[in-house]
């Protein structure tokens, strides 16, 4: 190709070939344009309805009115922004009363007697006079072996005593010759002093006789089986019409004392210098007995006594307390809970326990400022408690009111819309978590 040629554009599109190709190029830049215009419109969209919420939540949390005054319609005026509101609260005031000092344990009704009624001689069983489950008082009838075996020990027993009884009587009188005849000097003395032998002799002799005549009578009486303890029977072990040795392995029946009866209860160690104390001062602590869901009181008693030693692998001791049981309503090895009043506290400041709170500061509790009505944080030592309320040895004055309730929403000087009246007391501690039911299983 030459190089001086100059270049010729290239043939301009002829009338037909631009009404041919324009429309379709067109329509293919639309097509294309389309979605993408869409997609930015969208995506501009979503952005708009994200930021409306994030603004409108950030508004709310920030300039929201207190629940009283949205209920009321809001602050006179209208509600301004940066406006305290104040929060509702229950509040209770801090009396001054007596808080008694309980300890609790677990323990173990036990019979203050338990006798194994046995025979104590050998024999048919000719006679049971008692009914099982009945209270028999000491020295009632119950039993009786066959008596005619020692009856007639009894008569043999007294036939030899008369027999040897009459030789000591004349013994005793040939004695008294022999001692008239030696000073007549008519015999050898040792004639008298044989005499006067053989007259100790049937001394011992009748002495022994009158013993085997007690022993047969006492035997007798063994045969009449009386009651050795005043309680209540149990089931009867030997029925009328067999042979009873002395000593019967298994007794006869066996009677547990019921009216007066005491409990064996545990305290941990710890608890020991304060009851001590009180039983030095001569103090009769009341103790409670209650059934084993702590629901019913069984039986009021005192303290009787403590164990002279702590049983090392528990760091407890026991304790046992004397009930009179006139209902009988407890039953020997019966299981109950026990609360031994060791002590009461008189006129010292008391709180509700759901005033109290716990954190960084310690034991603390919210008190009210009527003046302001403002929350202060105040710190507490605590004292003794009975799971309602508890002792405030320090940190407070009666007539103060502290914040029973909402407490976990509150700050150093917030506002506060406090309302009168108790917080629910939970269960008292003293007695206790309730016993869990199981749920029931549907039956499918």
């Amino acid at each position: 190709m030459d190089l001086d040629t100059p270049l010729k554009p290239p043939p301009a599109p002829g009338p037909d070939s631009l009404a041919s190709t324009a429309p379709e190029a067109r329509g293919a830049q639309q097509r294309t344009d389309a979605p993408r215009r869409r997609s930015i419109l969208g995506r501009l969209v979503g952005w708009l309805v994200v930021l409306s919420l994030i603004g409108g939540g950030v508004w709310w949390f920030a300039f929201r009115p207190a629940p009283e005054t949205a209920m009321r319609g809001g602050p006179p005026g209208g509600f301004r922004p940066g406006m305290q509101t104040a929060m509702p609260v229950v509040t209770a005031t801090v009396e001054k009363g007596d808080m008694p000092i309980r300890l609790n344990g677990l323990g173990t009704v036990s019979s203050l007697a338990t006798v194994t009624v046995r025979p104590q001689v050998g024999g048919q069983l000719t006679q049971v006079a008692f009914a099982e489950g009945q209270t028999v008082q000491k020295g009632d009838f119950l039993a009786e072996v066959d008596p005619r075996p020692f009856k007639l020990a009894v008569e043999q027993a007294e036939a030899q005593l008369l027999r040897d009884q009459a030789l000591l009587k004349n013994a005793r009188l040939d004695l008294e010759r022999y001692r008239l005849l030696v000073k007549q000097d008519s015999i050898a003395k040792q004639q008298r002093d044989t005499q006067e032998s053989l007259v100790l002799q049937y001394e011992g002799t009748v002495k022994a006789d009158q013993v085997a005549v007690e022993n047969a009578k006492l035997n007798l009486s063994y045969t009449r089986i009386t009651a050795p303890v005043s309680g209540r029977t149990g089931l009867r072990l030997v029925d009328p019409g067999n042979y009873v040795t002395a000593g019967e392995a298994g007794g006869i029946v066996v009677i547990a004392q019921v009216q007066p009866i005491s409990v064996l209860f545990t305290l941990p160690e710890d608890n020991i210098p304060a009851i001590m104390k009180r039983l030095r001062e001569g103090a009769n602590l009341p103790v409670t007995a209650y059934d084993r869901t702590r629901d019913r009181v069984l039986a009021t008693g005192t303290l009787t006594t403590v164990d002279n030693q702590i049983d090392v692998t528990t760091g407890t001791v026991k304790l046992r307390a004397q009930f009179d049981n006139a209902d009988q309503s407890l039953f020997p090895n019966q299981f109950v809970n026990v609360q031994l009043l060791v002590d009461t506290l008189s006129g010292v400041p008391m709180v509700p326990v759901a005033a109290v709170q716990r954190g960084a500061p310690g034991t603390y509790v919210y008190v009210v400022n009527r003046e302001d009505s403002t929350a202060t944080v105040r710190p507490v030592t605590l004292g003794a408690s009975d799971g309602a309320k508890t002792v405030i040895t320090h940190g407070l004055r009666p007539g103060e009111t502290v914040v029973t309730q909402g407490a976990d929403r509150l700050r150093e000087g917030a506002k506060v819309a406090a309302t009168d009246g108790a917080a629910p007391s939970p269960a008292p501690s003293s007695e206790g978590p309730r016993p869990q039911r199981r749920p029931q299983r549907n039956a499918s």
